[in-house]
């Protein structure tokens, strides 16, 4: 058997699973039914839950239990530290953000997300295989909660410097986020995120040398070649996002679904257009627009004045305006049930191994 999977046979022994194959926690992208589908395939099914009360959480956990006895992982952002608001530079967001969807009102920017400590006792709660962080590190005596319970922590690192700090905080596998991938950068430090934006064939390896962990490979994985390509430079296995996008499960809106089709690669932008945090979209004529317009009000402020632009959006139909995140393989992403794309990447990778 290759080398390389043999690797991934013994990451999937280690963590339950029969296919090296995880799907990303994307917030808001993340059914019950595209984990049921994915679990049931023999990956690792996944809930993005930085949107989620914790009553959400449990409710999320219980549906894809039910649906399937496969493993899963939780996800949540490390918070921030409390945003710096500037009053005057968000009066000109929601008068340009009132030029492309419904009037913004004064108080749209002081919407807070779910309470983060309240999350994470959902999660331990909830008791998955796996929990994984993105944005920074847990506090160490949440790791030692994990650790009591049997609990594994993945822990994305877009950087050499994030995976050696993860290695040192206790995590048990490192899933090395390349700039390719779709939705946000998972940077510890906000501001760094674009300044330290690498392809994922220049961070995988490089990670895989400086840590001895497994590490997972995201950003840009879609078909049967790019995971062959992910094992031979000494990933254990691969996380794909945008790749799940178009599977029905996904139930995302059918006009990104439908974009998602014909994005090449340079049709997608870096922006922090949408939530104040760096992240990957399609270079949408809001995404265009917002380049020259106000700078973005940071993380949650701006996700908080979007909102009823991205909502009249989705209701609409209209991709223009929609939040419609995609890495730069989404032309590569399949609208076919998820366990059988699960399948068929696995199949075409080993033979592409073999």
């Amino acid at each position: 058997m290759h080398l390389a999977l043999t690797r991934a046979a013994k990451f999937c022994d280690r963590f339950g699973l029969r296919v090296p194959i995880l799907l990303a926690p994307m917030a808001g992208a993340c059914p019950p039914s595209l984990s049921i589908e994915v679990a049931k395939a023999g990956g690792l099914g996944a809930c993005g839950g930085l949107l989620m009360q914790p009553d959400a959480i449990r409710m999320w956990a219980q549906e894809v239990r039910a649906g399937s006895n496969g493993a899963f992982q939780l996800n949540l952002w490390i918070p921030d530290p409390p945003p710096l608001r500037d009053a005057e530079n968000e009066a000109k967001l929601r008068e340009f953000l009132g030029r492309h969807g419904p009037a913004v009102p004064e108080t749209a920017g002081d919407a807070t997300p779910p309470d983060f400590e309240a999350q994470c006792e959902a999660m331990l709660e909830s008791g998955p295989a796996i929990i994984s962080s993105i944005m920074g590190l847990y506090p160490a005596n949440f790791v030692q909660r994990m650790k009591a319970r049997g609990i594994a922590w993945f822990a994305i690192a877009s950087t050499v410097a994030e995976a050696r700090a993860a290695q040192a905080a206790g995590a048990e596998a490192i899933i090395a986020q390349g700039a390719e991938a779709g939705g946000h950068r998972g940077a510890f430090e906000a501001g760094k995120a674009g300044s330290q934006a690498v392809g994922l064939f220049a961070l995988l390896p490089a990670i895989v040398d400086a840590v001895k962990l497994p590490v997972i490979a995201t950003g840009g994985i879609a078909d049967s070649r790019g995971i062959a390509a992910a094992l031979l430079l000494g990933a254990s296995a691969v996380q794909i996002g945008t790749g799940f996008l178009r599977c029905p499960e996904a139930k995302i809106a059918p006009a990104w679904a439908d974009a998602l089709a014909h994005t090449a690669p340079e049709d997608t932008r870096l922006t922090r257009a949408f939530s104040g945090r760096l992240g990957r979209a399609i270079a949408t004529d809001y995404v265009a627009a917002a380049a020259e317009g106000p700078e973005p009000a940071p993380y949650p402020v701006q996700r908080a004045l979007t909102q009823a632009m991205r909502d009249a959006a989705s209701k609409a139909g209209d991709v223009q305006h929609m939040q419609a995140w995609a890495g730069q393989s989404a032309g590569l992403a399949q609208a076919i049930p998820a366990g059988e794309l699960v399948t068929n990447l696995w199949d075409g990778a080993k033979a592409l191994l073999s």
